[in-house]
């Protein structure tokens, strides 16, 4: 009866258009969830949902996005198992005796309600559209700065401010976003055994660890 239920399920999440790489996870998770009750589904009850979310926060030490997540799944199944059109509470009545069905583990007394938009870790939050905003402007504020005291910099502060906006825009990775900068290769004439590039500019004051003497090239 339980493998007929999961088959079910299965062919219920194919005929919304789910793909494999949604449904297996679940039914992974519904196979575990079985494992920990040690139950069949129609004997599961609310307080074993009770203590496999406790397991997963007090012992395995998941995120409470992670535990909402597989609670939102088991509730998919138990609630595909009580809807009265696919008749498992009536088969169940039929082969264990009147009473024996599926009932809703899942409420809303033991799950983890989905309060706010970002539940990871604070250092690793993403800036709110208002935060964004006063960022790019602070970072264009910086342009004008250095142009209106005419002094170096307005070119860098420019570079920058666009290549913040460019990561933003286009959702760009910290390592696709660094491949960008390329300001540092220019001419470089004292060595010409490189082809006429080099890591540093002639005018920047930063040194390479191996542009010594004998022709050594750069490490960086």
């Amino acid at each position: 009866m339980t493998e007929a239920m999961l088959r079910g399920w299965r062919a219920q999440q194919k005929a919304r258009g789910l793909q494999e790489a949604t449904i297996a996870p679940r039914e992974r998770l519904v196979r575990g969830f079985l494992a920990f009750t040690n139950e069949y589904p129609w004997r599961w009850e609310p307080g074993h949902v009770d203590e496999w979310a406790q397991s997963l926060g007090g012992e395995r030490h998941l995120a409470a996005s992670t535990i909402r997540n597989y609670q939102t799944e088991l509730r998919l199944f138990s609630e595909y198992l009580c809807d009265a059109r696919y008749g498992w509470a009536a088969a169940c009545e039929r082969e264990f005796g009147p009473g024996v069905h599926p009932v809703p583990v899942c409420h809303e007394w033991n799950t983890i309600a989905h309060l706010n938009e970002y539940e990871g870790s604070p250092e690793a939050r993403p800036f709110t559209r208002q935060e964004l905003q006063a960022f790019l402007d602070y970072a264009d504020g910086q342009v004008d700065r250095a142009v209106q005291a005419k002094r170096k910099g307005a070119l860098a502060a420019y570079r920058d401010a666009t290549l913040f906006k460019v990561i933003y825009g286009w959702g760009l990775r910290r390592t696709e976003a660094s491949k960008l900068d390329v300001a540092d290769w220019g001419r470089n004439r004292p060595r010409r055994s490189s082809a006429g590039t080099g890591c540093c500019t002639s005018g920047t004051a930063r040194r390479c660890a191996g542009s010594g003497r004998g022709g050594a090239t750069c490490r960086r």
